[in-house]
């Protein structure tokens, strides 16, 4: 299955001079959806993942069906002020802008192995820092995969020593 049929070019979103892939054509159909969680589980089958760690808002769109076709957990990855117990935060460059991202500061624990899922991979600063926050709780990051992967952009070169996986690059 062609899942790029499936992801729409947005120009000049969130800001002029970005090219935004939209991935709600992708979500609002049944197979290509399936396809893509199918073909992002295949990627950690054999990582003996605990715990998928997926990035807000989309991120959860992917990480959470991953996580049931894996039999694991899901652990949510937000922006500042929308978690309620004992966080940890980290600051990270967005393609274009700074933002922060909070886990709960007991949402791994030590020795888990940890799969990240997220829609897209541009500059790769957003992944870079929930790696940093589940490393920091005691967590392995066994793997980080993506729907779409942004290569010239150059993230995966933030994640070098990590495991990398994209469904589809652009």
């Amino acid at each position: 299955m062609d899942l790029k049929k499936y992801i729409e070019d947005i120009p000049n979103f969130p800001e002029p001079g970005v090219l935004f892939r939209d991935v709600t054509p992708l979500l609002a159909d049944q197979a290509a959806y399936k396809e893509s969680i199918r073909l992002l589980a295949d990627f950690a089958r054999e990582k003996n993942v605990d715990v998928v760690a997926g990035p807000e808002a989309r991120g959860f769109l992917f990480g959470c069906p991953v996580a049931i076709e894996l039999n694991c957990g899901f652990v949510p990855v937000r922006k500042p002020g929308k978690l309620p117990r004992e966080v940890l935060t980290q600051s990270y460059e967005l393609e274009y802008g700074k933002n922060e991202i909070q886990m709960h500061s007991d949402s791994i624990r030590p020795g888990q192995n940890v799969l990240i899922v997220d829609d897209l991979l541009a500059t790769g600063g957003t992944v870079d820092a929930a790696v940093s926050l589940i490393e920091q709780m005691g967590g392995n990051v066994v793997g980080i995969a993506f729907l779409i992967e942004l290569v010239d952009l150059k993230g995966r070169d933030l994640l070098e020593g990590y495991d990398v996986y994209s469904v589809l690059k652009y």
